[in-house]
């Protein structure tokens, strides 16, 4: 059993992940973690991956033991504080990957048939006035993936039937039955569709660079599920507007949920609002998951899916 309001639930969450809260456990809601803190005894912190955990707010809860993120990625803990004070945290991997693929796939699918763009074809009528443009099939395409993780070997999986090759880089090679590459440009030379699966760290920091897009070439296109920060932006926007690069289609930001305006002003990119695993059967099992790492903490049991590195 978790105490009542012994958790000190931080930022906001959608109501389909607060109804899961609401039903397991019963925390005190801090919305903007730089504000005062209700009075309370705190001993963990559940927190979604979009909401940064500020180190202040660590310092002024010294009873803190366990965070809990709702999200893959765990880039918004200060990882290096949290090991300092021995505090554990939690992510939520594996419960999202079919959401990931089948949006980075749907993505994939809309840059090259440029599903969105013959939607509003029809809609205005366009189509009464002549074809829509020629645009370009996946079969017999390479695509690359980068970062061989747990999204992106269930990404290569669900690639396999489209008749495609696959190539992948990472820090090392595994048992997979893909060609390796050991940098990201050597994969992007040889890819024609180039999908970020990587997670954000100061290896990955801006590792997409003019010159890794200029290796990808101006027949090749980039799908970013991982994080903003792996993407040079700049680099990005004037490959897309110089067409270096066939196209992107981006899920993720440097600056949400306000990215760069010029590309709203570009035709050759695909844009989502962050919504890799925003269906409502994923958000559950993130939220479900988020709770049992909780109750194993206060259970003093080994965490399901500790963060620890």
């Amino acid at each position: 059993m978790i105490p009542v309001n012994s958790v000190l639930q931080v930022g906001q969450f959608p109501e389909v992940m607060q109804a899961v809260i609401d039903q397991r456990i019963t925390p005190v809601h801090l919305l903007d973690p730089n504000s005062p803190i209700p009075a309370g005894s705190y001993q963990s912190i559940l927190i979604r991956s979009n909401t940064k955990l500020p180190i202040g707010l660590i310092e002024r809860l010294p009873q803190i033991g366990m965070v809990a993120t709702c999200g893959v990625g765990y880039d918004n803990l200060p990882m290096e504080h949290l090991k300092q004070k021995g505090i554990k945290a939690s992510n939520t991997p594996g419960v999202l990957n079919d959401a990931v693929c089948e949006l980075a796939i749907g993505m994939m699918l809309g840059l090259l048939r440029r599903i969105p763009e013959a939607h509003e074809f029809v809609k205005s009528t366009a189509w009464s006035n002549g074809l829509f443009t020629v645009t370009t099939t996946l079969a017999g395409k390479c695509v690359g993936i980068a970062g061989m993780g747990r999204i992106g070997q269930d990404l290569a999986k669900r690639l396999e039937p489209f008749k495609v090759k696959i190539a992948y880089t990472g820090p090392s090679r595994k048992d997979l039955p893909y060609d390796y590459y050991p940098d990201i440009k050597a994969l992007a030379r040889v890819s024609d569709v180039l999908i970020l699966a990587c997670p954000a760290s100061p290896e990955t920091d801006k590792m997409i660079n003019a010159e890794v897009l200029d290796a990808l070439g101006p027949k090749g296109y980039l799908v970013n599920i991982a994080r903003g920060s792996v993407v040079d932006e700049g680099a990005l926007l004037v490959a897309l507007q110089q067409k270096k690069i066939a196209g992107a289609a981006l899920d993720v930001f440097e600056n949400e949920p306000n990215p760069n305006p010029e590309f709203l002003n570009i035709d050759n990119v695909l844009l989502t609002p962050h919504i890799g695993s925003a269906t409502s059967e994923t958000r559950q099992l993130m939220t479900n998951l988020a709770i049992d790492n909780l109750e194993a903490f206060y259970n003093q049991q080994p965490l399901l899916t500790e963060v620890k590195n």
